[in-house]
């Protein structure tokens, strides 16, 4: 089972549109999609498209974005590249992306309070009538490609996921997942109001491990902020890398979370098979051993490594030459675990391996051995 991960990151979700068409190409179009904020629009506009129009919806949901911006830098790195870039956020921050959010006017300021005028400064309208022009929430719903994604209750704080497997899926619960505060307004669904799931974890891939699918899995997990990075030497560093690190997924966490289980079944598989048999015809000892069943998981991880001229603005500069930038950066990146798709696959068990580090003639299982030790997911 294939299994697409899409993590939050606004702007530089385009990559995550890259990735896909690779991926799509390369016949491995996905039997579940999870996403957060940008990464759960862009699994809509997957699982809402039948396979030979999903290129096409991503593409024209991305070239909409950044339409009002079709001007090219002076150059193509550097200190030109990067003021075209701040250029291209400043002119976000103060006109809106189109088909996605524009500025309130009169200003948040002058609203009524708890009303959504006064609990955001972008107007999400643009984005509802994308969604339901680029979108088919009939089809979603119809389970073809399970779909799933996060967002936070405001009130309680907790963290939900709407999944086709239990919930009927609308525009509104995309909209959600992707209503970061305070730019954006929360979103009611069924009484209840909510906010971006990255504020509490900005990737499905946790929801993914833990799900009981009982099928072998492999998992392209696509982040757009990377975790690891270099010490920072101007403040305009510091914020890229405090943001680089607030919205990582914490994949190491979750693969040692999957080790820790995978050793407790491996103790209670060989306790088991030690028991006389009439003690293995206990029921309790059958509920452990249905507990001690396990599918194998493979984790492929697809990081968007900043450009030397991006800042912290890079999640909301929706300039057309960085969206495409970012695009083709996906599409390499997926090409190149294609390539060692079966690689992946044959390792025993599963493992994790980050695509980034491949270098020319390096076999992709080279890849997991600084990371936690091979791991089968409990089901």
């Amino acid at each position: 089972m294939t299994v697409l991960v899409l993590q939050g990151g606004g702007a530089l979700g385009s990559y995550q549109a890259g990735v896909y068409e690779a991926l799509l190409a390369g016949g491995e179009a996905p039997d579940w999609v999870g996403g957060i904020s940008i990464g759960a629009i862009n699994a809509a506009l997957i699982a809402g498209n039948p396979p030979e129009r999903r290129v096409a919806a991503l593409r024209a949901f991305w070239e909409m974005t950044s339409s009002d911006l079709l001007a090219r830098p002076l150059t193509h790195g550097g200190d030109g590249r990067s003021l075209f870039n701040e250029a291209s956020a400043a002119w976000i921050a103060s006109a809106g992306v189109p088909g996605f959010f524009s500025p309130r006017f009169p200003p948040t300021l002058f609203a009524a309070p708890g009303t959504a005028q006064a609990l955001s400064f972008y107007d999400t309208a643009p984005l509802r009538e994308t969604l339901l022009k680029l979108v088919d929430f009939d089809l979603i719903n119809s389970g073809k490609v399970r779909l799933s994604v996060g967002a936070v209750n405001i009130r309680n704080g907790n963290f939900r996921y709407f999944d086709t497997t239990s919930d009927v899926i609308g525009p509104d619960h995309i909209m959600a997942s992707g209503a970061l505060p305070p730019g954006f307004p929360p979103v009611e669904i069924e009484g209840e109001f909510y906010w971006d799931g990255g504020l509490v974890s900005n990737t499905p891939l946790d929801y993914v491990l833990d799900a009981d699918v009982g099928r072998d899995l492999t998992i392209f997990q696509v982040d757009l902020f990377n975790a690891s990075g270099p010490l920072p030497m101007t403040v305009m560093e510091a914020m890229e890398r405090e943001k680089d690190i607030r919205f990582a997924s914490r994949t190491r966490r979750a693969t040692d979370d999957g080790i820790k289980r995978h050793k407790a079944k491996q103790a209670i598989t060989s306790l088991i098979a030690k028991l006389s048999p009439d003690m293995q015809d206990d029921p309790e000892v059958a509920t452990l051993t249905e507990f001690a069943r396990e599918n194998a998981v493979s984790v492929v991880q697809l990081i968007y490594r900043s450009k030397h001229y991006e800042t912290s603005s890079k999640d909301y500069e929706f300039s057309r030459v960085t969206m495409l930038d970012h695009w083709a950066a996906g599409r390499h990146d997926a090409e190149t675990a294609l390539a060692h798709c079966d690689e992946i696959r044959a390792t025993p068990g599963g493992a994790v391996f980050d695509i980034g580090r491949i270098k020319p003639g390096e076999p992709a299982e080279d890849l997991s051995k600084p990371l936690p030790q091979t791991f089968r997911k409990s089901s």
